[in-house]
């Protein structure tokens, strides 16, 4: 069985690996996870160069991290019913 709140909260903290927790689509996972690495390297390097380019990285960061989170909570059920 998975839990649904841990792979919420490793996807909502990094992007990928709630994905890779419930090892259901592993390669997605791994690419999401890379990307979160390169999404924060730009999203620091943005805050130095215009700091309201920053708030919008961010806000659409925190986006996606609240979509993937939902993601992953939906793909945990799915999993946990198809176990019992």
């Amino acid at each position: 069985m998975k839990k649904p709140w841990l792979a919420g909260l490793l996807n909502f903290f990094f992007m990928g690996l709630g994905t890779l927790y419930l090892g259901k689509r592993k390669p997605f996972g791994l690419v999401l996870t890379l990307g979160s690495f390169a999404l924060t390297y730009v999203e620091l390097s943005l805050k130095a160069v215009d700091i309201n380019l920053y708030w919008i990285m961010f806000a659409t960061v925190f986006v996606m991290n609240v979509l993937f989170t939902l993601d992953a909570l939906r793909e945990a059920k799915e999993i946990n019913t198809a176990v019992k």
